[in-house]
């Protein structure tokens, strides 16, 4: 989240647009592909969203944002959540604008709800010469009144409480990926409340079926906290990542702050091994957690995923699971 003091700060300090990656700009640059949740819209224009209450509305200015973007190698974003639309249909527009000017990969919002619930194909040059094509859907519960209509821009809103429904159409979005001949397929759900640590049935269901039909990563965002990890069919469910960059009020219990990068290794297409880093925020950007913090999360994430039979390995600071 690139916006409100996270983008005053920037702006005003005139920090480098990198600032946000603190000492992980390094790690993010190395790696083959970077792919996040972008929750807020990259835009000067537009105004508040007033048609139903908004206690928060998150935008950044893209001058510095998109070339943040880029510093780090980001290759795609998710915008299904419940923040692009903070700013209106003007603000939504310029994000993808802007997004596409930069070659960023997208999906999960657009002009319609075709635009919103199409897929995006991007292509990775590995570090082994290797080129990998992954093909990313997208989509949200978050915000129903941000829903793409036929002719109207928005976000791809699934309600996951009608399941029958929501199966369908994630059917329908899946195939339309699986139409760009794919190595990986990545579905990437803006899913529940905020500061909740577990997923509910009915989120563990989808996720189970997602992996049952062949996507081979469920990357999982919007609580604010990270989530246990469960594999299920040898797929990857990150039920939540919890949060990376923002400027968000700190649970001193939840600790909102922690996370983790979430790193997949990819050998002859499929994914062999997830790695966490240890993250935590604060001087309105994301750096290498403190041994404390890091201990903390380490130990949070293992509790959380050891509900699911995922067991991780400690390698120095960080988890590994190889599968």
């Amino acid at each position: 989240m690139l916006g409100r003091k996270v983008d005053e700060r920037q702006r005003h300090e005139r920090r480098p647009a990198a600032a946000v990656w603190g000492n992980l700009a390094d790690r993010l640059r190395a790696l083959d592909g970077v792919f996040v949740n972008l929750e807020c819209c990259l835009s000067t224009r537009g105004e508040r969203w007033t048609r139903t209450r908004r206690p928060f509305h998150f935008r950044a200015d893209p001058d510095w944002a998109v070339p943040a973007l880029d510093a780090a190698g980001v290759e795609w974003a998710s915008l299904a959540n419940n923040h692009l639309m903070d700013y209106g249909e003007t603000a939504l527009l310029d994000t993808l604008d802007h997004l596409d000017s930069a070659g960023i990969g997208r999906s999960g919002a657009g002009e319609d709800r075709e635009d919103a619930r199409r897929p995006a194909a991007v292509e990775i040059e590995k570090s082994d010469d290797e080129n990998l094509r992954i093909a990313f859907v997208s989509a949200t519960d978050n915000t129903p009144e941000f829903a793409a209509g036929p002719d109207d821009p928005g976000t791809a809103y699934l309600d996951l409480s009608n399941e029958g429904e929501a199966c369908e159409t994630m059917a329908e979005m899946l195939a339309h990926a699986r139409e760009t001949d794919p190595d990986l397929l990545v579905a990437s759900l803006h899913w529940g409340p905020n500061m909740v640590e577990e997923p509910p049935d009915h989120f563990r269901r989808f996720g189970r079926w997602l992996a049952e039909r062949g996507v081979d990563l469920i990357h999982g965002h919007s609580a604010h906290v990270f989530q246990g990890v469960e594999v299920h069919n040898g797929t990857p469910i990150l039920y939540d990542c919890g949060d990376f960059v923002d400027d968000y009020a700190v649970d001193s219990n939840l600790r909102n702050d922690r996370s983790f990068l979430f790193e997949v290794a990819v050998e002859g297409g499929e994914i062999s091994e997830l790695r966490l880093v240890p993250t935590e925020i604060y001087d309105f950007a994301v750096h290498e957690a403190s041994s404390d913090a890091a201990e903390w999360s380490r130990s949070r994430m293992r509790e959380l995923s050891a509900a699911f039979g995922t067991e991780f390995e400690k390698e120095g600071e960080e988890l590994l699971l190889e599968l």
